[in-house]
């Protein structure tokens, strides 16, 4: 029997009312954190429009997410040493008040930094949020009765998040973007401040946190991003050649630290195991090939075919809906399947053929078909995001089974900030390269510092200046728009060629049996 100080006795003693205001005050946070994720996507083209840097474009998405895939891992591990609740509602004000500082920025460079804040605060509920559920439900079924509040959450704010995002920045600004959040995050405040317990599930006193691996992963993450942004403008060599010199350094050193630290953030084991290595290469896959998609098709849409952002958050919106229709059918179809894993390349080849297929869109591409594609991508990423979590889950030895769903959520940071990284280099470097030559070949180099430049197609004002200043400017804007449509279709052919050698990937994850039994640690709490 469960002594009461036990995790399971403790939340055992909690009243229906307790758990109910305590789940509502973790769907708060969760919609907060969706919402942030879809909405900016929608808004960035104006965004950049006003502040006036391009050059900075991919670094909005690329600091949140360099930021949190640090905070993951070490937050999760001071989770399950102290409790998460003192984590959670740090991480919430955190999150609420870089939100307020994106709102407020005037530059990019100030919005970028405000990102990279919100990202500190992301990684930490991201770490600590998911766990608190088994937490406060430690039985399986009872658990997944409850999680159908989690899941309408994120639907709901993938729902309304791109069109949301698309409405504020037409009607009310940008900023409210991101003041947004405020009140989402006051609510969820009080929520966890006032019915979420506290739950530690070991009596040991908290093992020593390895800050030289989370060092060391900050400095190789750091500058592998700062060498696939600067390798396309043309930075010196030898400045390039450091950055990569001592981000490889770093990789080094982490990998003979994390072999000898006593409590390491990345088990050297997790890495080398034959069943989960190559559910974390796809997950990298997936955060890439998403990141890629959700920020370059919106700025495809706005600035290559010169929708507005409210049009363009709704061409997005079925692709981030269909990601949560899709995860509640994978629900219904895995445990019922004999090769679960099928599932996966299923996905991958879904997603991929979206990826392809935005790769040949154009303005006269009717919406409907738009819409379709998104749907398409949307349930091939429901397949993929609940599957890979359930199988590492399921072959990841019991006594790591919490490092190595933190780890599996890290991978797909790094992939999305490699996604939207290298994909905005290749999107900056083949645009600027193509109208630089369409521009001598018309002898208009005198544009070149306007058309260079996509936040000229965005930005009214700039428009109607370079209207009224150059000699046949529309004919120039219009091929600028195409050459910018044309980058963007580049980057997605490379999206879906590295989707489809997930396939590889694929066939490397053993089989997976998944039965409904209670986890046997759960039955287990001294």
């Amino acid at each position: 029997m469960n002594a009461p100080s036990s995790p399971a006795g403790l939340a055992a003693g909690l009243d229906f009312r307790q758990r109910l205001m305590a789940m509502l005050g973790l769907c708060c946070v969760l919609i907060m954190v969706a919402l942030d994720q879809t909405v900016v996507g929608t808004a960035m083209p104006t965004v950049v429009a006003d502040l006036h840097g391009f050059a900075l474009y991919a670094w909005v998405g690329t600091s949140y997410l360099l930021t949190s895939v640090i905070t993951v891992p070490v937050f999760g591990k001071l989770g399950d040493d102290h409790g998460r609740k003192p984590f959670v509602l740090t991480a919430i004000v955190l999150f609420t008040a870089a939100s307020m500082l994106c709102g407020l920025a005037q530059d990019m460079l100030q919005l970028v930094l405000a990102r990279a804040l919100q990202g500190v605060g992301g990684g930490m509920l991201v770490a600590t949020t998911f766990a608190c559920v088994p937490d406060l439900f430690p039985h399986t079924r009872e658990r997944l009765r409850w999680q159908v509040m989690l899941s309408a959450s994120f639907g709901l704010a993938n729902a309304i998040g791109p069109s949301l995002g698309g409405f504020l920045t037409e009607y009310l600004g940008w900023r409210w973007v991101f003041f947004v959040n405020l009140p989402v995050g006051v609510v969820s405040l009080w929520l966890v401040w006032r019915f979420l317990p506290v739950i530690r599930h070991d009596e040991r006193p908290p093992s020593r946190l390895d800050w030289q691996g989370a060092v060391l992963i900050a400095l190789f993450l750091g500058s592998l991003q700062l060498t696939v942004e600067w390798l396309p403008q043309h930075k010196s060599p030898l400045l390039l050649a450091a950055l990569a010199g001592l981000g490889l350094a770093a990789l080094a050193a982490l990998l003979w630290w994390e072999k000898r630290s006593p409590n390491p953030l990345l088990p050297p084991s997790m890495l080398s195991h034959k069943g989960l290595a190559p559910l974390f290469g796809l997950s990298l896959l997936m955060g890439f090939g998403m990141f890629a998609v959700m920020y370059y098709a919106p700025l495809m849409f706005q600035a290559g075919f010169g929708l507005s952002p409210n049009q363009a958050g709704l061409l997005v919106t079925p692709l981030v809906v269909f990601i949560t229709i899709g995860s509640m059918l994978n629900g219904r179809i895995v445990q019922r399947m004999k090769h679960p894993t099928r599932l996966l390349g299923l996905g991958l080849l879904m997603f991929a053929a979206t990826a392809a297929l935005l790769a040949r869109t154009s303005p006269s591409t009717p919406h409907a078909l738009i819409f379709a594609n998104m749907m398409m991508g949307g349930l091939g990423l429901g397949l993929l995001m609940p599957n890979l979590t359930i199988f590492v889950q399921q072959l990841a030895p019991r006594q790591q089974l919490g490092v190595s769903t933190a780890m599996l959520q890290s991978t797909r940071m790094v992939g999305g900030m490699l996604g939207t990284a290298v994909m905005g280099a290749v999107v900056s470097h083949s645009f600027r390269q193509n109208v630089e030559a369409m521009l001598t070949a018309r002898h208009g180099e005198g544009w070149r510092s306007w058309l260079a430049d996509p936040q000229t197609l965005l930005n009214a004002d700039s428009l109607a200046q370079f209207r009224h200043a150059a000699a046949g400017a529309d004919g120039l804007l219009a091929a600028s728009r195409e050459l910018l449509v044309d980058a963007i279709h580049y980057s997605q052919w490379l999206v879906a060629l590295g989707l489809l050698l997930g396939l590889w990937l694929v066939r490397k994850v053993p089989a997976v049996r998944l039965d409904s039994a209670v986890p046997e640690q759960e039955l287990r709490h001294e």
